[in-house]
């Protein structure tokens, strides 16, 4: 019934979707095997995608090769560029969507990839031989042989739900649990342990009073996400956003539940994620506040059925409702299904490569939830690259690995393997050190010839890029020779409170002055205007931030440079701490059990000092 595969996917998340397009394309014959055909790419809880740094890695997927970026622009409802007002390192795509069509964009885009084959099923077990993963097998008891396996089985295995003192097995509401898969990789000595996550409750739109509420329009400029020319919504078909106020009477009626609370009570072991707690979670550990935050998010554009963010609870229904008939505007609200919570297996990360394989059996990778994070973002970009990573396996090349200073994915990937996590993971802008260089404006700069040259990313993006880089160096020169008269300027520089030009003065030093943009001063001086007329405006916006930011710039690349002495010293696989004298005990056991690939990991790995990094050094140096 089945042939051979190069690579199968277990899962059809956000994950597995971009693993299963990523190795595909770039040549692998690959089967995605899903509990639920009907279920692809959904999205579990908010209809949204990007973010605060959570916008930078779709583009980077998107830079890649990867999907999500087009998907999303295709099926958006409203989109915004957060942070405009702060630096361009801080600028942060983000887009709410129509739930039924992203899912139903992305199962598209996946039939549409001849070398993707489907298969309902659930998997229980990995066929591992010899210590290499080659195969799956399901569970109606067909053995399918591949040449690597991509596990992304996100809030499955043995996921449990919880709401209030009801608990039922559940990957997500209505849908069963997946079994086997822990139980077996336990015992060939991988550890496993428990998370937890939630999600609010659904309301019927037509029952909310948004009069009382604060409207949230979308941006008068819809950018998107992909660098293609993908289909995107126009900036006055945006569906509105709102925004509303918990209270102490919300808080009171709440508080009243927790002793039926599973959180409260001790029946989650998992630990939920730190900076998307429950409302429940955050009146205990913010009691000070009379107030919180509540975004009423449409879940679509043919759809009435609305996403109370900032509501996720696993309290009992009769308190989650009586509670939101408290808050303005949901005084006769009617709600679809309740908030619940979600615990399921996860393992550990340290026990990855930089590739995603697993340490313990070769050719098996890990991606998504299963690796301790949350996120679809954090998911998809896990699921590119260990798409990616399984296909070069499969056919005996090299890994592909982003560092550090390459990507927010370098990032999230060496951030879970060197220090691991215990909770779930989610990405900032704060934890990547190189976050000038990281911008969400100059991803396909970063990284789509890398994935050119491996097959993934197409002709078609590298051209772009080839041509964007000459656009972007043609507009910086023209911009260092052209010069203003006082005269054709002054007029606008007084207007905007800045100094008036008492000579000539070149456009690209104009340019460095605080609250000038490029694109006010091609609207305000026409002979400007008709020297960059045949200019496109990413390779302005591209062209104006180089100019502005070189010098952050150069100082965070020589801060690369100086840094990579420690990131290309590799050490090998098969280094015998025991013989480096002086370790303290926690770096020589994190040591062993992590097995880091440079100095620079080493340096990385909670627990270990600055002097076990140098007597690390000097003993590999000798």
């Amino acid at each position: 019934m089945f042939s051979q595969y190069d690579v199968i996917v277990v899962g059809a998340g956000h994950a597995g979707c971009e693993a299963a397009a990523a190795a595909a394309n770039m040549g692998s014959k690959v089967l995605l095997i899903t509990m639920n055909m009907q279920t692809i790419a959904q999205m579990s809880c908010n209809p949204a995608m990007g973010g605060i740094a959570k916008g930078q890695i779709v583009r980077e997927i998107d830079a890649l090769g990867g999907y999500s970026g087009i998907v999303t622009d295709e099926s958006m409802i409203q989109f915004r560029m957060l942070n405009r007002s702060k630096g361009p390192a801080m600028w942060s795509p983000r887009s709410q969507n129509d739930r039924m069509l992203f899912a139903a964009t992305w199962r598209e885009k996946l039939e549409m990839t001849p070398n993707v084959h489907f298969y309902q099923d659930m998997v229980q077990s990995i066929i591992i031989k010899n210590g290499k993963a080659c195969g799956v097998v399901t569970g109606l008891g067909h053995s399918i042989e591949s040449k690597s396996v991509v596990v992304t089985s996100g809030t499955f295995l043995n996921g449990v739900i919880h709401i209030g003192e009801k608990r039922f097995g559940g990957g997500r509401v209505a849908e069963k649990a997946a079994t086997g898969i822990t139980e077996q990789l336990v015992e060939l000595g991988l550890e496993s342990d428990r998370l937890k996550t939630g999600t609010p409750p659904r309301i019927d739109g037509r029952s909310l009073d948004y009069s009382k509420m604060e409207e949230q329009k979308g941006d008068e400029e819809v950018t998107g996400f992909s660098y293609l020319d993908s289909k995107k919504i126009k900036p006055d078909q945006q569906r509105s956003c709102f925004i509303t106020y918990t209270n102490t009477q919300v808080h009171d009626i709440l508080k009243t539940g927790f002793d039926r609370s599973p959180m409260y009570t001790g029946r989650i072991e998992g630990v939920g994620p730190r900076y998307c707690p429950s409302i429940e979670d955050k009146i205990n550990r913010f009691a000070e506040r009379d107030r919180h935050q509540i975004f009423v998010e449409p879940e679509g554009f043919n759809t009435v059925e609305i996403y109370v963010n900032g509501f996720s609870t696993s309290l009992p229904e009769d308190v989650q409702h009586k509670a939101l008939t408290s808050i303005p505007g949901f005084e006769n609200a009617r709600m679809f299904r309740p908030g619940y919570a979600i615990e399921y297996d996860y393992f550990p990360p340290t026990q990855l490569t930089h590739s995603l394989e697993t340490k313990q059996i070769a050719n098996l990778f890990f991606a998504g939830q299963i690796n301790g994070t949350t996120g679809y973002e954090e998911a998809a970009c896990q699921g590119i690259m260990a798409g990616m990573n399984a296909h070069l396996k499969a056919f005996n090349n090299d890994p592909f690995i982003l560092k550090r200073s390459e990507a927010y994915i370098g990032v999230l990937i060496d951030d879970l393997i060197s220090k691991g996590t215990d909770e779930p993971y989610r990405m900032f802008t704060s934890r990547a050190e190189y976050r000038t260089l990281l911008r969400q404006d100059n991803a396909d700069l970063r990284l789509t010839e890398m994935s050119y040259r491996l097959g993934l990313a197409s002709q078609e993006r590298m051209d772009r890029v080839i041509e964007k880089r000459k656009a972007v160096e043609r507009i910086k020169k023209a911009l260092s020779e052209f010069s203003f008269e006082p005269s054709e300027v002054n007029h606008y520089l007084e207007s905007i409170g800045s100094a008036s030009l008492t000579e000539k003065q070149k456009a690209a030093k104009v340019l460095l002055r605080p609250g000038i943009d490029l694109v006010s001063l091609l609207s305000n001086v026409e002979r400007l205007k008709t020297t960059f007329e045949n200019e496109n405006r990413e390779s302005l916006e591209q062209a104006e931030i180089q100019i502005k930011y070189e010098r952050y710039i150069e100082k965070e690349q020589e801060l690369v440079t100086k840094m990579g002495q420690m990131e290309d010293a590799i050490i090998p696989q098969t280094f015998d701490y025991d013989k480096v004298a002086s370790l303290s005990n926690e770096a020589l056991q994190k040591f062993k059990k992590i097995k880091p690939r440079t100095l620079g990991q080493a340096s990385r790995i909670s627990g270990v000092n600055p002097s076990d990094v140098q007597i690390l050094m000097v003993y590999m140096g000798r």
